[in-house]
C-alpha cells in the first residue's frame, strides 16, 4: 500500500498532474513523503518543494535523515530557510542547524533576526545528547498568583505556539519554578481560584548538561508528560516532552546494539564499504588478539590432545557454552546499568548470585553434555571431565558478564562497548583451560 502512494506520488511529480499530487501529499504522512524524497533524485525533490509550501517543507524537513534536511536546504534561498524554520518548533530548528556544515549554518543564521536567533544559538550551544540538546524552549509558564480566569486567557494566547498544551508550569514571583498544574484541574476549577491552590509542587527537573538517557529513564520511571529543565537558580530554561524521549530511548537502543557488535555507537545505511571495514576492524583485531591467547592455551595441552583425540571436538562444546550464557548475563547487565538499577558500588555482593546461577547452570548443562559424550566415546571420565569444566566455565561467564559492565562504568567506559572482548577472552581462554588441564589431571584414566 506504501509503495503503491510513493510510486502513484512519483508518477504525479513527473506527470506534473498537480490535483493528484496535492491529494497524495495531503493523504501521506511527513515520514513516508520524507523516505520517498530520501530515495529520489535532487529533480523530483526540486519538484516537490516547488509545489509544496513552507508548512509542508516543515513537516517534512522534521522527519528527515540528515543527508535530506541538506538536500533540501541547499535547494532553498536563505530567506525560504528562514521562513520553513518560522512553521518549527525552535529545538527542531537547533537540531536540523547542529547538522549542517559550519559555514552554510552560520550563514542561515545571520538571516535569523533578534529573540529567535538568541534562542537557537542557545539551543546550539549544549551537547546534542544532553538535556539542553534536545529540550524545546516553547511552553506555558504562567505566574502562581494569576486566577483561574487570568491562567484561561493566557492559555489561549500562549497555546498555539507551544509543544505540550495540558501541562502547565507554575512561576513564582522571582520567575522560579515551583511546580506544575494539569490543564484538566485548571478547566474543573473556579474562576476566581488562584492557580498557585491546584499547582502541584512535587515536580522533577533536569539540568541542561544532564546526559539524555537519564532524562529518558527520569520520564519513563515517573510515567511523565513533560519534564523541566532549569539552570542552577531554579529557572525555567525549557522542556523536554515523551515525544523527544521515545526518540532519546531508540537511539540509545540501537547505539547500545551497536556497541555491543563493536561497531561503534552509529552505523549509517548509506555509506561506503570502507567506512563499514573502518568501523568493524578495529574490534575485529582485538578479538583476533583474544583467539590467538586461546589458541596458545590449547597448545599448552597439545600432548594431552594427541593422546586422547576425543578431546578436541568435545573443547569448544565447552568454551561455546561459556560464552552463550556470559552472553545472557551481559545482555542482562548492561540493561540494568542502562535503567539505573545497578551500580558497582552498590551492588558488587550480587556477584555471589551469579557464581551461584553459574554453577547450576554449568551442572546442568554440564550433565547432559557428560551423559552425551560417555555414550559417544564410551568412556564416563571423559564425560565427567565436562562436566566439571562447564561447571568452572559457566561460573567464570556468570562472574565476567556481571562484573565486566560495572567495572568498565565504574572507570566512566561505556559497558556495552568493550564489555563482549573481555567475556569472549574470558570463557575462550579458561574454558580450554579447564577442561583440558582436567583431562590432563584425569590423563590415566582417559587412555
Amino acid at each position: 500500500m506504501l509503495e503503491r502512494a510513493k510510486n502513484a506520488l512519483r508518477n504525479s511529480i513527473e506527470t506534473k498532474d498537480l490535483e493528484q499530487f496535492n491529494l497524495l501529499v495531503n493523504e501521506m504522512y511527513p515520514i513516508d513523503i520524507a523516505d520517498f524524497l530520501s530515495t529520489n533524485s535532487d529533480d523530483i525533490l526540486q519538484s516537490f518543494l516547488t509545489n509544496t509550501n513552507p508548512e509542508v517543507h516543515a513537516k517534512i524537513l522534521e522527519q528527515a535523515n540528515d543527508k535530506l534536511q541538506l538536500r533540501m536546504i541547499r535547494l532553498l534561498d536563505y530567506k525560504e530557510i528562514v521562513h520553513l524554520f518560522k512553521q518549527m518548533s525552535k529545538d527542531d530548528v537547533a537540531d536540523t542547524l547542529g547538522r549542517l556544515p559550519t559555514g552554510l549554518r552560520k550563514n542561515i543564521l545571520n538571516q535569523i533576526k533578534g529573540s529567535e536567533r538568541v534562542s537557537v544559538e542557545e539551543l546550539l550551544g549544549y551537547s546534542k545528547d544532553s538535556a539542553g540538546g534536545i529540550m524545546t524552549t516553547e511552553f506555558i509558564a504562567l505566574e502562581s498568583y494569576l486566577s483561574i480566569h487570568e491562567s484561561l486567557d493566557k492559555i489561549r494566547e500562549i497555546g498555539p505556539k507551544t509543544e505540550v498544551l495540558e501541562l502547565i508550569f507554575v512561576l513564582n514571583k522571582d520567575h522560579e519554578l515551583i511546580g506544575t498544574a494539569d490543564l484538566r484541574d485548571i478547566l474543573s476549577s473556579d474562576g476566581n481560584e488562584l492557580l498557585h491552590t491546584i499547582t502541584n509542587e512535587n515536580i522533577l527537573t533536569v539540568y541542561p548538561e544532564t546526559d539524555q538517557e537519564k532524562v529518558a529513564l527520569l520520564v519513563s520511571k515517573y510515567d511523565l508528560k513533560a519534564i523541566a529543565v532549569v539552570n542552577k537558580e531554579n529557572k525555567l530554561l525549557g522542556i523536554i516532552t515523551v515525544d523527544d524521549i521515545i526518540d532519546v530511548i531508540v537511539q540509545e537502543q540501537t547505539e547500545d546494539v551497536l556497541k555491543l557488535g563493536g561497531l561503534g555507537g552509529q552505523l549509517k545505511s548509506d555509506e561506503s564499504i570502507f567506512y563499514y571495514v573502518q568501523k568493524r576492524i578495529p574490534w575485529l583485531m582485538i578479538n583476533l588478539g583474544t583467539a590467538f591467547l586461546a589458541a596458545f592455551t590449547v597448545t599448552l595441552f597439545e600432548d594431552v590432545i594427541s593422546q586422547v583425540v576425543a578431546l578436541a571436538s568435545s573443547m569448544s562444546i565447552v568454551t561455546g557454552m561459556g560464552g552463550n550464557a556470559g552472553n545472557q548475563t551481559l545482555s542482562l547487565t548492561v540493561r540494568s546499568i542502562a535503567l539505573g538499577e545497578l551500580e558497582l558500588k552498590k551492588h558488587w555482593k550480587k556477584v555471589f548470585r551469579e557464581v551461584m546461577i553459574g554453577v547450576l547452570q554449568g551442572a546442568i548443562i554440564g550433565l547432559f553434555a557428560g551423559i552425551i559424550l560417555h555414550l559417544k566415546v564410551g568412556n564416563p571420565m571423559i564425560g565427567l571431565i565436562i562436566f566439571l569444566a562447564m561447571i568452572g566455565n559457566m561460573m567464570v561467564a556468570s562472574i565476567f558478564g556481571f562484573m565486566v559492565p560495572l567495572v568498565l562504568k565504574r572507570l566512566n567506559f561505556d559497558p556495552a562497548l568493550g564489555s563482549s572482548i573481555f567475556l569472549t577472552a574470558a570463557t575462550d581462554v579458561l574454558g580450554f583451560f579447564f577442561f583440558l588441564g582436567l583431562a590432563q589431571l584425569f590423563l590415566p584414566w582417559l587412555i
